[in-house]
Parts: structure tokens; sequence; C-alpha cells
């Protein structure tokens, strides 16, 4: 019987359950808490802190099936998507993984026990490898699992050894290999036919047993742990006797879909891969809150959702219709990622927007890329032009590389890049996503947060930072770590707190407070001097904190109220809460109007007013689910979470600081309400005393208004909509006036006409005349000469407007263009427009009456 992925997925994770393994969710796409990624590529991403010794959970043992993205930055698959059978760049990693448990033996009879039991893979199938120095995973493989020798490869490259980083926790590896058979091309691991498709890795199991040293030194860790990786995709095409994952049936159903929408019945298309694996990426990473844009990730997501597009296009359709392949996806995936239903009307917003976008200018694009492409005399396509693609039709490089691609030519990679960096266009890399002063701590610097509770105390001081490097002593612009604080880390859009940190002898003003791994980094000024081990007390700006917490609670409740009044498809997609006001993002698809704010703003108060006791407490993250709390974009949440609850109206996991009780918010105003990205809308309020002294400044420009004309506060609408009125009807009156008067110019100016070689030209140099009327005295002096060449000048705050007008029976002889750019050539300008009427500008007033008294010898030379 056939097995399909959800049945794999969900066996592997059973199977570890029964050995004693925490099932823990896949984390978000956007790995928040980890500088140095640019999306989630792996299942250890999540682990990172804990394989380092930063953090500890109350298991051991852990299971996953993680959702991972490898198309932007040094993770970077997206150009083979399509043109092999195994690239994606969305694929989910199973994996299993052991922190100070077990070892190397546990993990290989685990992993054989899973493929050869459980799934019934035959062991004949089977081969490994191994680091070429490790006897030990060797011995286990040959020993006690029964491996034959030559079925166990020892392989010396840095394919069989796993690091973190340059330094830190390391070590071999040993790969799982499935033989597809004889029929298919392809050599053993490490000969020179092993990039065939006969022999497919599966899995790798990482044996994490040492910590390299800055010197290279390899020293034992002191407790060994286990990291293993194995892709669904890749097993489930095992499993369902297919050799290419794109004929699983997960993808089968995405490309059937996909095939009925576009209106092809070319199933083996390579374009429908391509749609297929993108609709996977573009969906998921949107429901974990990324947005398209010029930048960043947001900028990744664009690319793959306008190579989806073009693929879709290439094939015929003719509508937009990415967005409609979400369903598919939703029916296929959502039992194992519900967040994916929950999210479904907000993805299928932002991807129908996005296409809708990119289909006004794919047309044009290709056919310029095209019409290159026929006339280039070699292969390769200027950067020059993959830069104009991009930087006016929105083609990203990649996109153009592509189709050429497709036609057997290649781009100029530095010339476009050289274009980029000359116009200052917007990077797509990764690296602003560099470290930071954790680099600089060692793993054993944790500090307590005491702030829920407290704004003073003291405490140790356990570790400075002074000009990127750690020093035993510091005194001016430094970091202060402390074993524990009342200062708030910034953290799930809370700014971090301020105040003082003072000794005996010295003081330390708190600039700001972040977090750096498991430790709290006060910057701070420091008068005078503090060492490490110095006993400080710690003051927060209580005032500034009162005013946060306020912000915050609002946030709460605005995004209860928001989800309340407008829907369920509300979900925050960021957050800002400081002292002054709040920010608040949220997943929603048109502008809310005046009345909508009214309404939640009075629901976010009537809430405030009811003066509900907040309440806080710690529970498991599943528990905390279960109970219907909401898990806010942008956190990293622990195994035991914090739950803030306000009332029955909003219960949300929260690391955050909040007021007692909600009357202490006090007042609840919306300043400002608008769109930043497809599907997403922002909302900045404030509350307290700046939500009064708002409503006082706003009730004071009223009353300034209402004296303005004449009126009192309850009637200045209607008498500003009356004056209104006036000006409209007296600007109207005007124009109508400036019209007349200018018509009036063009009949006296009729005297001037001359005759040359037989055609009537009129050449004038106007004062007194706007230049909007110029188009409407050209009509009408075209009419009245009936037949003959009219050319106008303009001279306007230090500026020169030019017309030229042709009558029809003359344009095959004269074209007003021509006329135009003539005298604009003179007058430093040039312009366009009909061969019967255009337009110029200039900005050199001075050569006006030159430029136009060349026009009648200009005239003899053209007729």
């Amino acid at each position: 019987m056939t097995r399909s992925t959800a049945d794999i997925r969900r066996t592997f994770l059973e199977f570890f359950q029964k050995q004693q393994h925490q099932i823990v969710s896949s984390s978000s796409l956007v790995p928040h808490d980890d500088p140095t990624l640019l999306f989630t590529n792996a299942g250890m991403n999540q682990f990172k802190d804990v394989f380092l010794g930063a953090e500890q959970r109350n298991y051991t043992r852990a299971v996953s099936s993680q959702r991972c993205v490898r198309a932007g930055g040094k993770h970077n698959d997206l150009e083979n998507v399509g043109y092999t059978a195994r690239h994606h760049t969305f694929f989910e990693m199973l994996g299993n993984f052991s922190f100070g448990d077990y070892f190397k033996e546990q993990a290989i009879k685990f992993a054989w026990q899973f493929l050869t039991e459980e799934l019934g893979l035959e062991k004949e199938k089977l081969l490994v490898t191994v680091y070429h120095d490790d006897d030990e995973a060797f011995n286990i493989w040959e020993n006690q699992i029964g491996l034959p020798a030559d079925r166990i490869i020892r392989i010396s490259t840095s394919d069989n050894f796993w690091s973190m980083g340059d330094t830190g926790p390391c070590g071999p590896c040993s790969e799982i290999f499935y033989d597809h058979g004889e029929h298919i091309w392809g050599g053993k691991p490490g000969t020179a036919e092993e990039d065939g498709d006969r022999f497919i890795e599966i899995w790798n199991l990482v044996f994490m047993q040492y910590n390299r040293q800055a010197n290279g030194d390899m020293l034992p860790l002191p407790k060994p742990s286990i990291d293993t990786g194995m892709g669904l995709e890749r097993v489930s095409a095992i499993l369902q006797n297919v050799h290419s994952n794109y004929e699983i049936d997960l993808f089968q159903s995405l490309i059937k879909s996909a095939a009925d929408i576009v209106g092809t019945t070319d199933l083996e298309h390579k374009s429908l891969r391509v749609i297929a694996d993108h609709i996977r990426s573009c969906s998921f990473l949107v429901c974990d809150g990324v947005m398209p844009s010029n930048e960043g990730r947001g900028y990744v997501l664009r690319r793959i959702i306008r190579r989806a597009v073009r693929h879709g296009y290439k094939m015929g359709a003719s509508d937009i219709f990415f967005f409609k392949l979400l369903q598919t996806l939703v029916d296929e995936m959502g039992e194992a990622y519900p967040e994916l239903v929950q999210q479904q009307a907000v993805i299928e917003k932002v991807l129908k927007v996005e296409e809708e976008q990119f289909s006004k200018t794919l047309a044009r694009g290709m056919t310029i890329l095209n019409d290159a492409l026929a006339e280039l005399s070699g292969k390769e396509i200027p950067g020059e032009l993959v830069f104009k693609l991009y930087d006016t039709y929105g083609f990203p490089a990649d996109l153009t590389a592509d189709v050429a691609r497709e036609q057997d030519f290649s781009i100029d990679e530095a010339g476009f890049e050289a274009a980029m960096a000359a116009q200052k266009a917007l990077s797509q890399s990764a690296s602003k996503f560099g470290a930071d002063y954790a680099n600089v701590l060692s793993v054993d610097e944790q500090t307590s947060f005491t702030g829920y509770d407290l704004t003073t105390g003291r405490a140790e001081v356990v570790a400075l930072i002074k000009d990127n490097e750690q020093a035993s002593r510091a005194s001016g612009s430094a970091i202060v770590v402390l074993n524990e604080t009342p200062f708030y880390a910034e953290s799930g859009g809370q700014v971090g707190d301020t105040g003082l940190i003072s000794t005996k002898d010295a003081s330390a003003k708190v600039i700001d407070t972040v977090k750096l791994g498991q430790a709290f980094a006060h910057h701070v000024q420091i008068e005078g001097e503090l060492a490490l081990g110095d006993s400080v007390e710690l003051t927060v700006d209580r005032t500034r904190r009162d005013r946060i917490k306020a912000n915050h609670s609002a946030t709460h409740l605005l995004h209860a109220a928001l989800r309340e009044l407008l829907g369920e498809h509300v979900t925050q997609k960021g957050s800002l809460v400081d002292a002054e006001k709040l920010r608040f993002d949220f997943s929603h698809f048109e502008p809310i109007s005046a009345e909508q704010l009214l309404e939640i703003e009075n629901r976010v108060n009537a809430e405030i007013r009811l003066n509900h006791a907040l309440s806080t407490k710690l529970m498991e993250l599943d528990e905390a689910k279960a109970s219907g709390a909401m898990a806010l974009f942008g956190e990293k949440y622990d195994e035991k979470v914090r739950v803030v609850q306000m009332g029955s109206f909003s219960t949300e996991l929260c690391g955050g600081t909040h007021v007692a009780r909600t009357g202490d918010i006090g007042l609840f105003k919306i300043t400002t309400e608008g769109g930043i990205a497809s599907g997403v809308r922002r909302i900045e309020a404030t509350t307290g005393q700046s939500a009064q002294d708002y409503i006082n400044n706003e009730s004071q420009l009223l009353f300034d208004i209402a004296s303005l004309v004449k009126s009192d506060k309850a009637s200045v609408a209607d008498k500003v909509s009356s004056a209104l009125q006036q000006l409209k009807q007296a600007e109207k009156e005007l124009a109508q006036l400036k019209q007349s008067m200018a018509g009036q110019k063009g009949k006296d100016l009729l005297a001037n006409v001359t005759d040359v070689n037989g055609v009537k030209l009129l050449v004038a140099k106007l004062e007194g005349v706007e230049a909007k009327s110029l188009r409407g005295m050209m009509d009408d002096l075209k009419n009245q000469l009936q037949s003959g060449v009219v050319a106008l000048g303009l001279e306007s705050n230090g500026k020169v407007n030019l017309i030229a007008g042709v009558t029809k029976d003359l344009i095959s002889k004269v074209k007003a263009g021509d006329l135009v750019n003539h005298m604009a050539g003179q007058v430093g300008g040039k312009g366009g427009g009909r061969p019967d009427m255009a337009q110029a500008g200039g900005s050199q007033p001075e050569n006006l009456q030159k430029a136009l008294d060349s026009v009648q010898s200009w005239l003899e030379n053209s007729i």
C-alpha cells in the first residue's frame, strides 16, 4: 500500500514520541532569534540556543517536522527549481534531536528501525557514509546494525562533518542513502559518478561531539548531542515508488490543480513544477508574516511570486491565477499546519494583489526582453538590459536569467550588479542579518528578570563590553550585563527600559536595554567607572515604564477589538510599543472607514472603563494555545509561556510588562490608520495623558478653524463646506474668464499670419497667458486658420513653455513634434507629442525670441 506524504509525516512524529521524544511544532520561517539567517533552513535552527547551552528545555529529546525555505542569501535553490527532481524553495525537514541524552549508537538504531521496520524499506537498498576517521560510527553500523562493510563508505570531505560556524559545536555525520537501482545512472558517494540519481541521500545524522576553538583545537563537548534531518519529500518519493519529488501525491495534487487553472493538459511541463513548488513557499512565508517588498525577506517573496506568475503566463494563463492554488495547498497541508487554514484569506489576498500589480508590466517587459534576445549577436544579455527590466518592469535578475536559460542565453551578472550599484538600487542580499554583541559574550552570562513586580533593585555586574570587547572596567559608553535586573529588554515590539545604574562612586545612565541570548544588555553612559563584580543599585524610569505599560496593554485590547469587529482573519503582523504611542500592524484587505475606527476606539475604551484586573500565569505552550490564547507574530515562545488575560475580552501570550488593571490605561485614542503592504494595515494610537493631549490639540484646532470661518464648533463643518463650494465656483468662473481672454488674444494673433511657400504660418511670443491655456488656444487658432502651422512661446517663472500645431492637411509635410523640438533645442529643453500638436519646455528664456524667429526658415526648408 502506497503511503501518503501526510501519513509519513505523522508516522515519523509518532514513532519518536513513543521513544520519549517531545513533539515540537515547526517554528516560523522567519528566525526572529537568529539574525544570521534569512530564513529557517533546517530543523535544528529553533534548537540552536539549546545546543549552545544558552537555553534550557524541560525535555532532552525532541522530534519535529520543520518547514524550511532555501530561496535567498547563502542557501538559495531558487534557480534550480523546476529543472531538477529534488530542488525546492520550500521543503519539510523531519528531525529527531538529543540534547546531551543519547548519542551515536541510539541515533543510528532509531534511524535504522524507523526506515526498515516502520517504513518497511528493503535493507539491501540502503547504504551509509561516515566521516573517514569515525571508527565508532563505522563499527556501530557494521557490528550492531549488521550492514556489510562495502555498504559503509568513509568520506573525508566536509560533506560528512557538520559545524555551526567557524567556532563552536561541531561533529562528524553519517548519511543514509537509498539505491534506486541499476537502471538509473549514478555512482556511490565518493565516486566520480556520485552526482547521478541512482543513490539519493535521505537522512543525515549529525553527531555533535566537539567544541571547535578559535585556534582550531577540537575539545570534547561535556554533553554530546544529536541533530538529524530527513527530507520528507525525498522519503515520500521512495515510498510512493517514484523517482522525482514532483511525482509524489502532494505535488501531483498541486500540479493537476495548476494545470486546470492555467488551462493546459501537459502535466509534464516544467512550469507546473515551478508553480507547484512556489505556492508552498509563498503561502507559508505570508503565513509567517513576510509581505512582498523591495528589500530583505519581502523581496525574496516578491521574486518567488513573480517567477511563478511568469511561468503561468508562459503556459497561456489569461488571467490572474496563482492565489487560486492556495485551496489545494490547504487541503493537502492544512491538517498538519492549521495556521495555514487560519491565514488562508490573508494569504489569498496578498498573492492576488501582488500578481495583479506584476501583471500590468509583465507583458511589456517580456516583449522588450524577447525583442532584445532576437537582436543579440552573442549569447549574453547585457547587464544594463537586465537592470532596466528590473528597475522599470519589476523583473528580478533571476527571472530574466530563467527566461534566458530557456533560450540558451546567459546574463551579464557583473554588468547588472554594476548598474545596481551605480543607481544605488536596493540590495537583496542577506548581509544586514549580521551578528551582534552576542558573539562577545560567553554562553554562561544569564540575567534573571525581576521587572514584572519591581522597578528597583540591587545586582552584580557579570560582564562589561567596551569597544566591542569584554572588559574588566569601563567608563563612558559601554554595555553592562547584570545577574538580575528590573530593566525590561526590548522584545515582542516593546522597547527597552531606561533609568539609572549606580554605585557609591559611579553613575550609569541606561539609554536602552536589549537581549543578547539569555543576557540583558544595558546600553549605558557611565560617569566614573564600573567594574566586574560591582554591586549596583538599579532604578527604572518609572514614569516612562508606566506609559509603556499602558500602551502595551492597550495594544492587546486593540487586537481583540479588531478581531471582534473586522473578523478573525485579523492577525498581528508587527508592533511597536514605546512611551509616546503604540503602533499595530495587522492583516486586513481594505481601508477601515471612519465609522469603523470610531467603533473600534469605543470598544477599547469600554474595556478600559470596565477596569478589568489583569491576570498573568505561566502555562505549557500547548495548554495555553488550547485555552484560546493568541500567539503573536514575531515572538519566540519557550515551552513555558506567560499568558496575559484582561477579563474575557483578551487573552494573549506575552512576555511584556502591563498595567495592573485596564482602568490604568486611562484613555485610548487612534491617531492614524493606513496601508503599509499588500493586505497589511497599520494603526497608530496613544493612551493616557498623551491621548488627552491629542484630543485637546484637535479641539483647539477645531476652535481655530471655526474662528477663521466665523462659526461655532457645532456648525463649522457646514460653514467650511459652504466656503469650499463658493471657492470652487469662483475658480470655475475665473478659469472660464481666463480661457475667454486667451481666446480673444488668439484672435488678435491672426493678424500676424504670414505665408511661407503657400503655407500659412503663425509665430508668436505670448504674455499674460497661463501655460495650461496653451492647448485650448492652439485648437482655436488651428480651427480659425483651417490650414497652417502655428508656433507659440511663453516665458513663465523663469522657464519656457513651447507649443507647435499643424493642421491635419499638412501633417504629411510637417510634424508638430519636429518643429517643437527644433525650438526646444535652442532654449535648453526637449519635447514631444502628436504629429498635429506637440509641447516642450526649456530652461533658457533669454533664447526664446531667437527660437521663435528661426521657425520661418525651418519651415521653408521642411516643405
